[in-house]
């Protein structure tokens, strides 16, 4: 059905420029489309990775080796904006692409040529932040979060490129979730009601939301800051009768919703994945979308506990702690239903599951940490040293890039046809498993003894930690060489997919994850056991 809706789509649109490099210029397909965020996420990781590990390079030894100061906050700033809007949004956004029409039984998605445009604006404005490491004065050096006034009256003048830089992304963010929320709200097949649908699907349609409400913030914000810079006015500049901790409201009422988009997809990925594997239906479906709901709605009323040092008064000390802490239950209850999910399962161990197992033990980590960080005292303590570092890493990066390695595992023999090797999935697993942790755990007892984040230099205490550090931040970064590896030798010379991947012991088949829309979910699925037997 897919390759009839797929064909008669590309003769509709493409007609007959649908070859070499017209096809992926022009092309209003969703499969074509999402290849290409894939393909451009991965390529901003790889970029986002080098600068990561020049700071780790720096960081190996005490004393300053190989990069002046100046630079290696270039590098924390790029790496940040990079990783963030360069590899895992679009990486999810191009899961999304691919996915959300064939789940909820959508031939493309609703608005195809603006989908064309939202991902083509994004290597303009990505090749524009790069850019500006190669000007003069330097690229952003302000850290990602890009304060004020360290972004406005102290920053480069490629600032005002990397403002740019960020309307354009913002842009493409804004039309990719309308035509997420189009195509989920208008496109779905018959019979397929909400609550029948996929989490992956219910997990995007939250996210397109947070997106959609936080987007214009960000826009806003580096708007003000281009107006303190060119135009005489102070925002944020107390000496002209602004305030630098309006920046921070406004970044954060951004920000903290956003990490919320880099971690719903997430779940949503894990929700079908583990299924699969465990051969067993999602424990509390139900449960799980009022949880990512609940989520997305408290993301928004968090922001200032990112703030707690700036001196706010005790009561909106006391509202941000104890409301921060309560987004620890909805988690909780997807951590609960993943595992009970397990439960007495017929699990089998392939790479997505691997991937998908090590998400929820790692992202549980970020998560007590990250409980440890909403206590306002002890926050005092934590603030701004690498304790912090290590819990946002924690949550990131075996957190929502696990996931989406995991969902490539998971879906490439769908896309391409092909089986990656089993073997080197499983070698890629564990090298990324160890190579994480590595990195980011003695990161968390750096920052509790005292070290700050964001500096080239430290004291001598703090040496060990840092050396192991850096040997577990290369081992993950060659590790994601040979996950390119993994994926290009099964694309070209992978063994043919069956009708049904996952299907192992049980005869169940992989998408049982996302039931037909025609499922009315009160009888117990069957199975037909009689060509396993046989």
């Amino acid at each position: 059905m897919n390759a009839v809706l797929e064909s008669s789509h590309d003769a509709h649109h493409h007609g007959p420029v649908n070859t070499g490099l017209k096809r992926w210029l022009f092309t209003t397909n969703h499969k074509d489309i999402g290849t290409l965020y894939l393909w451009f996420s991965f390529s901003m990781f790889l970029i986002g990775g080098v600068l990561a590990l020049i700071i780790r390079t720096e960081l190996f030894q005490p004393g300053l080796q190989f990069i002046e100061p100046e630079f290696f906050n270039q590098m924390t700033t790029n790496h940040g904006l990079i990783m963030v809007f360069g590899a895992i949004m679009p990486a999810f956004v191009g899961l999304a692409n691919w996915m959300v029409p064939l789940m909820v039984g959508a031939p493309d998605m609703a608005l195809p040529r603006m989908n064309n445009l939202s991902f083509w604006i994004l290597p303009f404005a990505f090749t524009m932040i790069i850019s500006t490491l190669f000007m003069p004065g330097g690229g952003p050096n302000f850290g990602w979060t890009f304060y004020a006034p360290l972004s406005t009256t102290y920053a480069p003048d490629s600032v005002t490129f990397f403002i740019f830089a960020v309307h354009i992304m913002g842009a493409s963010s804004i039309m990719g979730s309308i035509n997420i929320i189009a195509t989920i709200l208008n496109m779905r097949a018959p019979g397929m009601t909400l609550m029948k649908m996929p989490l992956f699907v219910w997990t995007w349609l939250i996210t397109a939301y947070l997106l959609l409400a936080v987007m214009p913030v960000l826009a806003g914000v580096v708007t003000m800051m281009l107006f303190d810079i060119h135009f005489g006015t102070s925002f944020f500049n107390a000496a002209g009768g602004g305030d630098p901790v309006m920046f921070q409201h406004i970044f954060w009422f951004f920000g903290h919703p956003e990490v919320y988009i880099m971690i719903l997809p997430a779940f949503g990925v894990v929700s079908q994945i583990i299924p699969t594997f465990a051969r067993k239906r999602l424990f509390g479906y139900d449960s799980m979308v009022y949880a990512t709901s609940s989520i997305a709605f408290l993301s928004f009323i968090v922001w200032a506990h990112h703030m707690f040092t700036v001196g706010m008064p005790l009561a909106g000390q006391l509202f941000f702690m104890y409301a921060t802490m309560i987004i620890a239950v909805p988690t909780g209850v997807k951590v609960f239903n993943w595992v009970s999910t397990m439960w007495q399962g017929s699990m089998t161990f392939e790479t997505p599951m691997l991937f998908s197992i090590a998400f929820v033990i790692l992202f549980t980590i970020g998560g007590f940490s990250g409980l440890m960080l909403a206590i306002t005292p002890a926050d005092y303590q934590y603030h701004d040293t690498y304790f912090v570092v290590a819990h946002f890493h924690y949550v990131l990066v075996p957190g929502a890039l696990f996931s989406i390695i995991a969902a490539v595992y998971y879906w490439l023999p769908k896309w391409c046809g092909r089986m990656y090797d089993e073997s080197l999935g499983k070698i890629h697993f564990w090298l990324s498993f160890i190579g994480v942790n590595v990195t980011f755990f003695p990161q968390h007892f750096s920052g509790l003894a005292g070290m700050p984040r964001r500096v080239p230099d430290y004291a001598m205490q703090f040496a060990d930690f840092n050396m192991i550090s850096s040997v577990g931040a290369f081992l993950f970064g060659f590790s994601q060489v040979f996950f390119l590896y993994v994926i290009i030798k099964a694309i070209k010379s992978g063994q043919p997919a069956s009708d049904r991947v996952w299907e192992g012991a049980h005869g169940l088949e992989w998408t049982i994850a996302s039931p037909a829309p025609y499922h009315t979910f009160t009888e117990p699925p069957v199975f037909d056991d009689s060509e396993v037997h046989s």
